[in-house]
């Protein structure tokens, strides 16, 4: 049984399409090899956050962008949150809102 992708929201689906292209193609490919191989990539696709959270790391020329997402039982990825990253830390607010998602769907 493959993995699947799932979005916390329409808007969070929206969010991710509307990405610039180099963003967008590089999220397809390792979303593909999430749904493949599972969440885990490892460094430098996917990294832990904490306690589930999961962020996937996009990189392209146009930029950086993280999705954060967590796993439910039966090969479910759930994602999250996107934003474009734009300093060296996660910014607070965005790994909040992610966290409050994360309880939500995971109840």
């Amino acid at each position: 049984m493959e993995w699947s992708i799932e979005y916390y929201s329409p808007e969070i689906e929206a969010n991710i399409l509307g990405l610039p292209e180099g963003l967008l193609s590089r999220y397809f490919r390792l979303t593909d090899l999430m749904i493949e191989f599972g969440a885990n990539l490892g460094m430098p696709h996917t990294k832990p956050i904490e306690n589930g959270l999961f962020e996937l790391r996009v990189k392209s020329k146009e930029g950086i962008a993280r999705v954060f997402f967590c796993t439910k039982v039966g090969k479910r990825i759930i994602m999250l949150h996107v934003f474009i990253k734009k300093t060296q830390k996660i910014p607070k607010k965005e790994l909040i809102l992610a966290k409050k998602r994360m309880l939500e769907v995971i109840k």
